[in-house]
């Protein structure tokens, strides 16, 4: 029995290269010295893709594909894939959630806490001698602090469990309300803005999200606000972010997420009351395992007719 022919734009991790491999006839793109012919000549034979976020697969990738049948995306997000163009097409697209929930959840609370007390300052500031002046400067605080997060899935709700572990009183701003959920429910990002003290970013990227948190909502923030966003950097409005934060519009912000990435704004870079990190979000060994085993279970339930183990809802489930 012939093997289903898997396509790879763009290198991906170990895990997910040697697993496919394995288990079907993997074609690597960025190895073929013509790519553009490589697509035209393999198009008609591929039957499922593997995918991660350096390469789109958009609806002309998909119209050069008349057989595909399942694009399996690295990555809890998956703004790379048209997954409302592969829904048209009868495509179904996966991501890897759950195994990335708690180690997301966990960056969040550790930027937060960063963010507020100065971490990478003090630390800065000890390593320059500067100690040996004179204390480092008193800071902000979470004590008395109120929560927005904004996007409330698995990982906005393993970031509230753990902030309310804190004390922190946690709201959230989503796409509608969750009847199960005991936290307030702001219908309006601009009024849960300036309800809370504390914004935290989690929703999808995405046409739908982008520019979310504009400087609408960075006003209603407020000047003792602080913005966390371990979501993706086209949520956030970066030009109106840099002039909030170069303003006192708002206290600081701990990204690790940008609109351009790896490129990241020098204005950011030189402001000393932010921190920013390099999308880090789940980059553990442990959990980018677990996501690159999970791209190569979703190809192997599919064609062994099991179906999807995690499709996204734009695209259908069935096997």
């Amino acid at each position: 029995m012939e093997k289903p022919e898997i396509l790879m734009l763009a290198p991906m991790m170990p895990t997910i290269v040697e697993g496919v491999a394995a288990r079907f006839t993997l074609h690597r793109l960025w190895e073929a010295p013509d790519p553009a012919a490589a697509l035209e000549a393999l198009g008609p034979r591929i039957r499922g893709m593997a995918a991660g976020a350096s390469a789109a697969v958009t609806d002309e990738v998909m119209a050069r594909l008349p057989r595909l049948e399942i694009v399996a995306s690295f990555g809890v997000g998956y703004d790379h894939v048209d997954a409302v163009a592969a829904g048209r097409r009868g495509v179904v697209v996966t991501n890897t959630p759950d195994v990335l929930t708690d180690e997301v959840a966990d960056l969040a609370v550790g930027l937060l806490v960063a963010t507020v007390r100065q971490l990478p300052q003090a630390d800065r500031y000890l390593r320059e001698g500067r100690w040996l002046e004179k204390p480092f400067p008193l800071t902000a605080t979470l004590r008395g602090r109120r929560v927005g997060i904004v996007g409330f899935g698995r990982i906005g709700k393993a970031i509230a469990r753990r902030l309310e572990a804190f004390g922190l009183e946690v709201g959230y701003h989503g796409r509608r309300h969750q009847p199960e959920a005991p936290q307030a429910y702001h219908p309006d990002l601009v009024a849960m803005a300036r309800a809370v003290d504390i914004l935290v970013v989690v929703t999808p990227g995405g046409p739908e999200t982008r520019h979310l948190v504009d400087a609408r909502v960075l006003e209603a923030l407020g000047p003792d606000g602080i913005l966390i966003n371990v979501a993706r950097g086209s949520v956030v409005d970066e030009r109106a972010l840099i002039e909030a934060l170069q303003n006192r519009v708002i206290l600081s912000a701990g990204l690790d997420v940008f609109e351009d990435e790896p490129r990241v704004p020098s204005e950011l870079v030189a402001m000393e009351h932010v921190v920013l990190l390099p999308h880090v979000g789940s980059a553990s060994v442990h959990t980018r395992e677990a996501m690159g085993q999970l791209v190569v279970d979703n190809l192997a339930a599919w064609f062994d007719g099991r179906g999807a183990l995690t499709p996204v809802p734009e695209t259908p489930v069935g096997g």
